[in-house]
């Protein structure tokens, strides 16, 4: 699907090589704002078995973090869009980057475009205070909402019921309930949560549920071994979309989700690189991973 990627990089040659990346796969960079001094860097020393993996954030002074709202033309970057699509990360990146967020969400409900928002608290960049009041802020322009248990308690301060990720124990009844909650408060239709079992950093049961106006969806497990988890809830979210667009049963669209975040996993860096083809012969399952030949 034609898709946009609005941000702010700064005019050098990293930022080029950049562009140039995103489109090799198709990524539309036509609204990537240039200025500023540098661009944010993210370092993660990859975890196996029980050691964990650690990331390191190198954000602050980047160019979007210090981008104003008079650096997006909104109104021609919606020109032709049906969908807009931002995380949490952005607005905990600066009170400008949030402003901007805003203006986006703003601009998009005028033009009556699907707003979706991957929650994606990250304590490494606000705290769970700052995290409430601006997220709180945000989420009433929603349609989507993909949120996992970690999101909902520290950025709503709705916990799941008898549910310990350290431990590993995940229990349905308290999803449903977190997802009836957040959608009565901010009147959003749709909820996904994805859930993930960590059996060790390099194992890891991987599913997903949907919630969409009281009626609620499990997927199948996925047991991944797994090569690169950056990018799993991504993934999850454009499986989202690209279901949610291309017009399928609300049960369709999560598995089709869900088999594309369990793909993403067995790939390198964090762009997920599986076409739609190898997606749905997965949600149908075909899970075998025999050589194709």
């Amino acid at each position: 699907m034609n898709t946009q990627y609005v941000t702010r990089l700064p005019e050098n040659i990293v930022s080029d090589a950049a562009i140039a990346f995103l489109r090799k796969y198709g990524v539309g960079t036509d609204f990537i704002a240039r200025g500023g001094d540098r661009i944010g860097i993210i370092y993660t020393e990859r975890g196996a078995s029980q050691r964990p993996s650690s990331v390191v954030y190198d954000r602050k002074h980047s160019s979007v973090a210090e981008a104003s709202v008079d650096c997006f033309d909104w109104s021609r970057i919606f020109d032709y869009a049906d969908w807009f699509h931002f995380t949490g990360i952005t607005p905990a990146l600066s009170e400008s980057a949030a402003a901007i967020t805003e203006k986006a969400c703003i601009e998009a409900k005028k033009r009556g475009i699907t707003v979706s928002c991957d929650l994606n608290y990250r304590k490494k960049l606000w705290t769970t205070e700052n995290a409430g009041v601006t997220m709180r802020r945000l989420l009433p322009y929603a349609d989507v909402l993909i949120a996992n248990e970690e999101d909902a308690e520290k950025v709503l301060g709705i916990k799941a019921g008898n549910t310990d990720v350290t431990t590993g124990k995940l229990d349905s009844e308290g999803y449903i309930d977190v997802a009836g909650q957040i959608s009565k408060e901010f009147g959003i239709p749709y909820i996904a949560t994805t859930l993930r079992k960590s059996i060790s950093a390099s194992v890891n049961d991987w599913s997903a549920m949907l919630y969409h106006n009281g009626k609620t969806y499990f997927s199948k497990n996925y047991t991944i071994q797994i090569v690169n988890r950056v990018g799993g809830g991504d993934s999850f979210a454009g499986g989202l979309i690209y279901a949610m667009r291309s017009g399928m049963e609300d049960r369709e669209v999560l598995e089709f989700a869900a088999a594309a975040s369990c793909l993403k996993h067995s790939i390198e860096m964090d762009f997920n690189l599986v076409s739609v083809d190898q997606t749905a012969n997965l949600m149908n399952g075909d899970g075998s991973g025999r050589v194709q030949r």
